[in-house]
């Protein structure tokens, strides 16, 4: 089945930088776009991030533009999401995703705290 287990979160100051890995299973990653989500405590699910397969077509959200960049590994199975910049806004749980064969996967996420 398909399996995403995200890794990388912990405490930060801010203006640091952290960077998320996201390792997948259970699919033939190569095929597939990868996203980053996170949510903030009392707040909704927002898409951070997105690459797609072949063409590696990237999107931010605007929040995070020139700040965060996302890439992928085919040969790891890993999509990774480094984080500069890192402001107390960033403070969330952060999931990796996939729309797989018409359902959405998300691993379980990893907490990213920037806070002095």
């Amino acid at each position: 089945q398909v399996r995403l287990v995200e890794s990388g979160g912990g405490l930060v100051q801010p203006g640091g930088s952290l960077r998320l890995s996201c390792t997948a299973s259970g699919f033939t990653f190569s095929n597939y776009a990868m996203s980053w989500y996170r949510q903030a405590p009392g707040k909704g699910r927002e898409r951070v991030a997105r690459i797609t397969a072949t063409t590696r077509l990237i999107n931010y959200a605007d929040s995070v533009k020139d700040r965060f960049t996302i890439s992928r590994d085919d040969a790891k199975n890993t999509v990774y999401l480094q984080m500069n910049s890192l402001k107390p806004d960033d403070t969330a749980v952060y999931y990796c995703y996939a729309r797989i064969g018409g359902s959405d996967s998300y691993g379980q996420g990893t907490q990213v705290t920037v806070s002095s």
